[in-house]
């Protein structure tokens, strides 16, 4: 059983804890089901950065970034070595032990869940 945490640096938000089979689901995927907040606008296509993550630990559970996903990084709100898109982080291991940190998203404009 996959565990993934979720930290928010909008400390209003508690941290949440996650548990399943989350094989072949995208982190995005997962927020929506478990109700953690992420905002997201392209409806999880990799067309904008709007479900920019941090992904503190165990990016080995999850498919490695691409040209396309980088570029859409590259325009997020303080990119950091360890930013993601959630929509484009699908896990590859029911083990995975995963820690993301979404950032402030109070000035984005879009979907929230």
């Amino acid at each position: 059983m996959a565990t993934i945490r979720f930290l928010f640096e909008d400390k209003k938000i508690p941290e949440k804890t996650v548990t399943g089979d989350f094989l072949d689901q995208s982190i995005l995927e997962i927020t929506e089901d478990y109700d953690v907040h992420l905002n997201h606008n392209c409806g999880g296509v990799c067309a904008c950065s709007t479900c920019h993550v941090y992904i503190e630990s165990g990016e080995s559970f999850i498919e490695e970034i691409s040209d396309k996903e980088e570029d859409f990084v590259d325009r997020a709100t303080i990119p950091r070595l360890e930013s993601r898109l959630g929509c484009q982080c699908v896990i590859l291991d029911n083990n995975a032990d995963i820690t993301v940190t979404i950032p402030d998203q109070s000035s984005i404009i879009g979907h929230e869940h």
